[in-house]
């Protein structure tokens, strides 16, 4: 390798541990993923994975919800894998939409914490260093289970199939990245009957904590999430700033009032963790 080259790479590896998210991926369809039965009376049994959440999601005087990832016993991280196994042996194709949601975000969220677990005790899923690619930060893009026989990353199940198929910018608030500036992972699984409520719940209080947007000396500081995925909030600051206003409750809208502009994003990728 030339000197020139050694040069680019190193340059390359720097910008990518300044800059968490170079180029958020597109929202592009996995056509496979688009076929589903609207007369289907098929039910996911998501009980294993709520009781799961029950015992292990611990909510803080903060608003933030962590994971007390070190003292899952071996017995429950068995019952969390045969969970996950049972999920990719569902017929998905043949679910209503409303069900296959429930499917994806649960699914999404259990193989999160698993592969947390497998890699525990880690400072931060972006050390889990797991995908392909030179240059790959994270567990994103491995390959990490089959559903009906096609491999599927946590990529492909956020950015080829929910944000894609749903369209609907409330799935960034409960697909959870294990970061203590994700929005909060749902205590409650996800079924098709209390998806709305749980999508309008977890966007209200995402945008109303400080995580989500904070106002200082009349300086709109937002999480980053809403640059990474600014497509997905109305595709520019305006947009931004009216699904804030959206969620926000009165003492945020209030101070959103005459705000034009957007000073600044943060985020924080330590682990969700429970100590």
């Amino acid at each position: 390798m030339t000197l020139l080259r050694l040069f680019f790479v190193a340059q390359c590896l720097f910008m990518a541990a300044a800059s968490p998210v170079l180029a958020a991926p597109k929202a592009e369809p996995w056509q496979r993923w688009t076929a589903h039965d609207p007369a289907s009376a098929l039910v996911v049994d998501h009980g294993p994975w709520q009781r799961f959440l029950e015992a292990y999601v611990v909510g803080g005087d903060d608003g933030v919800n962590r994971v007390a990832y070190g003292r899952i016993p071996a017995k429950d991280k068995a019952v969390l894998e045969g969970y996950i196994d049972r999920l990719a042996a569902v017929p998905v194709s043949n679910l209503g939409r409303p069900e296959q949601l429930a499917f994806w975000i649960n699914l999404y969220n259990a193989l999160t914490l698993k592969v947390v677990l497998d890699h525990y005790p880690v400072a931060s899923i972006r050390d889990i260093d797991i995908s392909p690619g030179l240059l790959a930060d994270g567990p994103w893009g491995k390959k990490l289970l089959e559903v009906e026989r096609f491999p599927v990353s946590l990529d492909d199940i956020e950015h080829r199939i929910l944000r894609p198929i749903w369209k609907d910018p409330r799935i960034h608030y409960v697909v959870n990245c294990a970061a203590i500036s994700c929005p909060n992972l749902p205590a409650t699984a996800f079924t098709a009957a209390n998806a709305k409520a749980l999508l309008n719940a977890a966007a209200r209080a995402y945008v109303n904590h400080r995580r989500g947007a904070s106002i200082d000396n009349g300086r709109l500081i937002v999480s980053s999430i809403y640059d990474w995925y600014m497509a997905d909030f109305g595709g520019g600051v305006e947009g931004v700033l009216d699904h804030l206003r959206r969620y926000a409750e009165a003492d945020l809208k209030a101070r959103l009032r005459g705000i034009t502009g957007i000073a600044g994003d943060v985020y924080d990728w330590a682990l969700n963790e429970a100590r």
